[in-house]
């Protein structure tokens, strides 16, 4: 017997997730050091992170990864307030380590930079593989094989 009710694809936030945790990483690895070794496993963490975005943009539809990117770009654009005060101004007000504070607001930009960057790519490859509303014909002007009376 057949499925009468449609299921949604599993929607895997642990790939999200740790793909923001390897985006964290790399961004902090990268600003830290200018060494070769260092930037090297921040670009393969970076290429991690990117992998683990596009096996959650599979498994969940396309309003979701709408709705994932959408959320990404407002944390991403809420987070990049901070750079314009300046990291080491809201470090010092703050309460803590103002270090501490600038390191994890440098994590947390460049994870959602770069997981927004991604799920929008990911979205677009998936809108740009989808069937095509419009009818092929419409589109090049030719009329059908069927008269309109």
């Amino acid at each position: 017997m057949h499925d009468v009710i449609p299921t949604l694809p599993d929607s895997d936030r642990t790939l999200l997730a740790a793909s923001l945790t390897c985006f964290a990483i790399a961004g902090v690895a990268n600003v830290a050091v200018d060494e070769v070794e260092l930037t090297l496993g921040a670009t393969a963490l970076a290429i991690v992170g990117v992998y683990g975005v596009a096996r959650y943009a599979q498994s969940v539809t396309r309003r979701t990864l709408a709705q994932t990117a959408l959320g990404l770009w407002l944390s991403f654009i809420g987070v990049a307030g901070t750079h314009a005060v300046g990291l080491e101004t809201v470090g010092a007000a703050m309460p803590g380590p103002a270090g501490a504070t600038v390191v994890a607001l440098t994590a947390i930009t460049w994870a959602t930079l770069l997981a927004a960057a991604g799920a929008t790519l990911f979205l677009g490859f998936r809108e740009y593989g989808s069937p095509a509303p419009a009818d092929e014909q419409v589109i090049d002007g030719e009329t059908s094989d069927y008269s309109t009376r």
